[in-house]
């Protein structure tokens, strides 16, 4: 009996993306809802009070370090899966030359967009 080398597995940076893909797209479909709710219902029907969502309330939730990660978890996640969502939709339109390209502009994106948010609640909590 021969037994046959085991294949070599090239590690893959993919389920990095497929994880940011899954928890913002779960985040989407989660907070939506409750967005268009508070936004688009409660708050004009007059059952939220708009004072609840006013500046100042707002600016110490953000200012605070619990409140600046919930912030950058929900501007993040949904980018990084509205991306990922592009970069594969190209793939099905038949766009396939720079693929790599594809994949350094969206991801690059999504990247810098995550960074630059990071940075501003970075100087909101050292003010």
């Amino acid at each position: 009996m021969i037994f046959k080398q085991p294949k070599k597995y090239i590690r893959s940076h993919e389920p990095v993306f497929w994880g940011l893909f899954g928890a913002g797209g779960m985040l989407t479909a989660f907070l939506t809802p409750i967005m268009i709710l508070l936004t688009g219902l409660l708050i004009p029907l007059g059952i939220i009070e708009p004072e609840a969502l006013n500046y100042e309330k707002l600016h110490s939730f953000t200012s605070s370090w619990y409140g600046a990660a919930i912030i950058l978890i929900i501007v993040a996640l949904p980018l990084w899966h509205t991306l990922h969502r592009i970069f594969h939709s190209l793939h099905d339109l038949g766009v396939q030359r720079g693929r790599s390209w594809q994949q350094v502009i969206c991801y690059g994106f999504a990247f810098a967009v995550s960074v630059f948010v990071f940075t501003l609640l970075l100087q909101i909590l050292t003010m």
